[in-house]
């Protein structure tokens, strides 16, 4: 993977007057390549994921990643150019996926990029990768310096209780690392007010409730397995307590 961007339009002609006012909307020296795949005949289609510094300099709070689709005809040498900016990586994943780009290749990231923190980050981005047309995006927020974060503000169209989620990026630079964190409200307006007051903690959506639930009842189920598989004899026997410290039946690993 290259970090530079080449689109590779040279001797090709835009097809269509949309493809040329895309070309001519930014700068590929400003975009820095964080994923991409080519494929088709003579690689005629290309798929990019990339970071435009130029929008850190221009109006504040714009998104910064950009989702770039281009089709090439190299018999008629021309091409067609479609782009869309996102405010965060799985967002732009999920345009190109839209648009016709295999899943597995566009989820390889350009190394030098943060890395997530956790289980839970590699969840939820996946999620949103994966959504199809399940969120219609409200509004969101970029800000690269302190505090480095990136708001999503989306519809879920799978949502009745609280439709209304917001996708929060925070990152640390000294870790080079990020968390994602989704949050679940019943309407946009309380959903910008928690983010203007950020007085309490990021309400959780309720199928994480509702998971949480399941994985306690699922625990409770193995640990009384577990339990009513012992012979009678040992839960009298003076050895059962040392046993279960060291071996703890159905906590799935040891201590």
């Amino acid at each position: 993977m290259s970090d530079v961007l080449d689109l590779r339009l040279d001797d090709l002609v835009a097809a269509d007057a949309d493809s040329r006012q895309a070309q001519e909307a930014f700068w590929p020296q400003d975009l820095t390549v964080l994923a991409e795949h080519h494929s088709g005949p003579g690689r005629a289609r290309s798929y990019v994921v990339a970071y435009d510094r130029s929008i850190t300099w221009g109006v504040p709070g714009e998104p910064q990643i950009a989702a770039i689709k281009v089709a090439r005809d190299l018999e008629q040498a021309t091409f067609t150019l479609e782009m869309a900016y996102h405010a965060t990586v799985p967002f732009a994943q999920n345009w190109l996926i839209a648009h016709g780009c295999p899943t597995q290749p566009i989820t390889v990231l350009n190394r030098d990029v943060m890395q997530p923190a956790d289980d839970l980050t590699m969840r939820v981005e996946r999620q949103i990768r994966d959504s199809g047309t399940r969120y219609e995006v409200l509004g969101s927020w970029t800000s690269d310096f302190a505090p480095c974060e990136v708001w999503t503000l989306a519809r879920d169209a799978d949502s009745d209780q609280a439709p209304v989620r917001l996708f929060l990026k925070e990152g640390d630079f000294d870790t080079h690392s990020y968390t994602v964190r989704e949050g679940a409200f019943p309407d946009e307006e309380r959903a910008r007010r928690w983010l203007d007051e950020r007085s309490e903690p990021l309400p959780q959506p309720p199928e994480y409730r509702g998971e949480a639930a399941g994985q306690r009842a699922r625990a409770a189920l193995i640990r009384s397995a577990g339990a009513s598989a012992l012979p009678q004899s040992g839960l009298d026997a003076r050895q059962t307590p040392s046993i279960a410290r060291g071996q703890r039946p159905g906590s799935g690993r040891a201590l």
